[in-house]
């Protein structure tokens, strides 16, 4: 089923097709400290990434994305809330229609400009599809994009290929890319468990939330918010918007590790 982030086919008609939306365990949700639990058990989490594993970028019409090689266990997380190695997949990005919003998860009524999400999965299932299918199956990083007056110079080398991948469906070459470059200094995290924010909205995702938002400049969100959700062949549309509001939270632990 077509799904999309316009009226007719946005968030909040999402779980007609694909009832899972409606579920308890969904994402994102908002962060609120007074609701956090610090837990002293959490672990440290590492990132060790092969750049040689960066594949492609390409733009779907619903994001940019950044896809790699999970044949083998080349780019990996582990620490933090999981248990065992995930392996790098994909990156890519939500942003909104200008700088106040864009954000997924919102943290103590904060809705940042935009959100990183770096995709894992388990390989102690079979194979990706496999992985979605359980509690435990993925594991995505997300880190905040703030705007302000100090950008990120790491942030470069995804926005100047968004020329090359302006409409629907266009990909071109990403090759040798590591991203830990564009992690914040601090590796201080809030953990919880939900789902994609993206139907089918399978609930099966650890989230590492980064507390430290990296900077952006307000030109860089520009350069994302000129890609087009349309193909080539169809009227220029801009891709923006593209993040999912918050869902209920219920009885769900968010953790600190700070």
């Amino acid at each position: 089923y077509p799904w999309g982030y316009d009226s007719d086919n946005g968030p909040d008609q999402w779980h007609k097709n694909y009832p899972t939306a409606k579920g308890r365990h969904q994402s994102p949700i908002e962060i609120n400290n007074k609701e956090v639990h610090y837990d002293r058990s959490l672990l440290p989490w590492f990132a060790s990434y092969d750049p040689g594993a960066a594949k492609t970028i390409l733009n779907n019409g619903k994001t940019c994305r950044v896809v790699f090689d999970d044949s083998f266990n080349r780019s990996v997380l582990r620490g933090g809330p999981l248990s065992g190695v995930y392996r790098l997949r994909q990156l890519h990005f939500h942003w909104g229609s200008s700088d106040d919003h864009g954000s997924e998860h919102v943290v103590n009524g904060v809705r940042y400009a935009g959100e990183l999400h770096l995709l894992h999965w388990n390989p102690k299932y079979s194979n990706y599809l496999d992985a979605v299918r359980r509690t435990d199956g993925i594991a995505v990083l997300a880190i905040f994009l703030q705007v302000g007056k100090t950008p990120k110079p790491e942030m470069k080398r995804i926005l100047e290929e968004i020329n090359a991948i302006k409409t629907k469906g266009k990909e071109a070459p990403f090759p040798n890319f590591d991203p830990s470059i564009l992690f914040p200094k601090s590796h201080d995290y809030w953990t919880y468990h939900g789902s994609f924010t993206t139907p089918p909205c399978e609930e099966c995702i650890t989230w590492i939330i980064l507390r430290e938002p990296i900077i952006v400049s307000s030109d860089q969100m520009a350069k994302l918010r000129s890609l087009s959700k349309n193909a080539e062949n169809e009227p220029d549309l801009p891709l923006v918007d593209n993040w999912r509001p918050t869902q209920p939270r219920y009885f769900r632990m968010v953790s600190a590790s700070f």
